[in-house]
């Protein structure tokens, strides 16, 4: 049995349906699809270890099966630099949920190195009740939230369908290099863009997949946030 099946089992018997975002990285890391360095820490002690393991800046951000939305519950505390920060933002990780949701289980938090700042973009599958797992590509931020600026395809997909997926969006030039700003690893995209049809055309169990944002490099990716909705 693969791990993510493993981790499905596992979700199910616990009676969900989200998986956890350390989860849903262990899924991404397996599908080939690259994710941030992370660890999940039980304790302050934990933290300053795995934050010095994968090496400053990180962030740390709160892993439970009742909160969905961390920032909203003061769950995420970005750029930090060292162990005294690590801990700080431990201790007022779990104040401010504790203020905002007492009730809220805390699995633990996510130490996650802090990706560099580059062209932000996003990959999602939806399993439609018609056409089965679909494919949505997009460059993030403002394009998908207030543009929508994506398109889509019934999985799985090709390495063509792939590349005509990224040439298809409104800011597509922007991916090609813009003023200061180097083009971007179109092969890692089209990598990750493969990886997941093959992983939703695998496990049709999942109902929704985010990988939101991707930061993209002129060389190579790494996806920041993943979530992994099952039927």
């Amino acid at each position: 049995m693969t791990i993510t099946s493993k981790l499905f089992n596992v979700v199910y018997k616990e009676g969900r349906k989200n998986l956890l975002e350390n989860e849903a990285k262990t899924v991404c890391l397996e599908y080939g699809i690259p994710v941030t360095k992370f660890e999940l820490a039980k304790n302050e002690v934990e933290a300053v270890k795995f934050a010095e393991k994968i090496g400053y800046p990180v962030v740390l951000k709160i892993v439970s099966p009742d909160i969905l939305h961390k920032s909203d519950v003061g769950g995420v505390i970005v750029n930090l630099k060292d162990a005294k920060e690590v801990r700080n933002a431990y201790k007022q990780i779990q104040q401010n949920v504790k203020k905002h949701k007492a009730k809220a289980k805390i699995t633990g938090i996510l130490v996650q190195e802090m990706a560099p700042l580059s062209t932000e973009v996003i990959v999602g599958a939806i399993k439609d009740s018609q056409f089965g797992p679909s494919i949505m590509f997009g460059l993030g931020g403002i394009f998908v939230e207030v543009l929508k600026d994506v398109t889509f395809r019934v999985a799985p997909i090709t390495e063509d369908e792939a590349r005509e997926m990224i040439t298809e969006v409104k800011a597509y030039p922007l991916l090609k290099g813009y003023r200061n700003q180097p083009p971007a690893d179109i092969d890692a995209i089209v990598k990750i863009l493969l990886n997941t049809s093959k992983l939703v055309m695998e496990h049709q169990e999942i109902k929704e997949l985010d990988l939101n944002p991707i930061m993209v490099y002129e060389k190579g990716a790494k996806t920041v946030d993943a979530r992994i909705i099952l039927e």
